[in-house]
């Protein structure tokens, strides 16, 4: 029998499964997983300085909500919180905020930073390693937040397998990844991606931010391909959304 945890997500307390049983009864391993982001024609997500805001329009920010409002947690990267400052909450759709998880190795978001500061951060989780500062961690729990230690990855990064283990073990049995480039390229490598869910804007910016870097993929047979696609029209946007297939399939979907 899976037991039960209380959760707190985005300042309400609610008790949560810490299995997820999938469609043979079995125990996931981790929550599913789904990468949405906004990209101009030519793929880029940011300028070469980093700004992002806006690519896409009005009318795609609601898509973006309702992807939040449909998952339990939402992840994102240190960059995208020390460039963009978001908020990462439901506002624009009927719906609950989800869980926020900032992947920080180092501990580099600031106190000030919106999913921490006037009473955010109790519904934050920050994912650090070892190479986080004692005193930065202090400063995020005093906020509220949960400091999540984990071992790093071959580049001293947090370990995202082991992130996704530690959140479905707090009942959490979806994700949305919205960004940085760099968290999405190594959700990517470590083949931890269920489903792509992408904003084309009718916009070229030339030199720029790539959505997903390098794969190391160097064969045309060994690329990633989106089944199932669909092409829905969001204003003057396109969201393009499907399940991702890996061409040796993926070791463990959860």
């Amino acid at each position: 029998m899976p037991s039960i945890r209380r959760v707190e997500r985005a300042g309400q307390t609610t008790e949560v499964l810490l299995e997820h049983p999938t469609a043979d009864g079995e125990a996931r391993t981790r929550p599913s997983v789904t990468v949405s982001y906004a990209q101009t024609l030519d793929g880029r997500v940011a300028t070469a300085t980093g700004e992002s805001q806006w690519i896409s329009g009005p009318d795609s920010l609601r898509f973006a909500h309702e992807m939040r409002a449909s998952h339990d947690a939402i992840v994102i990267g240190a960059g995208t919180v020390c460039n963009d400052d978001p908020r990462l909450t439901v506002r624009h759709v009927p719906g609950r905020s989800p869980l926020r998880v900032v992947v920080d190795s180092t501990l580099r978001t600031p106190p000030d930073a919106a999913v921490l500061a006037d009473g955010a951060g109790s519904g934050t989780v920050l994912a650090v390693t070892d190479r986080a500062p004692a005193e930065r961690r202090e400063k995020a729990t005093s906020l509220g937040a949960t400091v999540m230690n984990l071992r790093s990855d071959g580049d001293g990064r947090v370990d995202l397998a082991a992130l996704l283990g530690e959140l479905v073990a707090l009942g959490i049995g979806s994700v949305v990844v919205e960004g940085g480039a760099t968290l999405i390229t190594g959700f990517f490598k470590a083949g931890l991606v269920d489903r792509l869910a992408v904003c084309v804007a009718p916009k070229i910016l030339g030199n720029g931010i790539e959505a997903i870097g390098d794969l190391g993929i160097r064969d045309l047979s060994r690329v990633l391909t989106l089944a199932d696609a669909r092409v829905e029209p969001y204003g003057v946007d396109l969201i393009l959304s499907g399940r991702i297939e890996y061409p040796d399939g993926i070791p463990d979907r959860g």
